[in-house]
């Protein structure tokens, strides 16, 4: 970890790099267009379904 010490501007450059770079594809998406033609999410299931019908609370009667 040495040549941080020495090379800190280097790895400051490139963070700043990826920032801008990120900002930059971020304004290309369309927010829009990619709402109108979203697929469809299949409903959510838990790892528990297969437990909900067994539940250990006592009957109503």
């Amino acid at each position: 970890m040495e040549w941080i010490k020495d090379y800190w501007w280097i790895v400051l450059i490139i963070l700043v790099g990826m920032l801008i770079s990120g900002i930059k594809e971020l304004n290309r998406v369309d927010v829009k267009k990619f709402l109108k033609d979203k697929p469809e999410i299949p409903p959510h299931r838990d790892n528990n379904a297969e437990w909900d019908n067994d539940d250990d609370w006592p009957k109503k009667k």
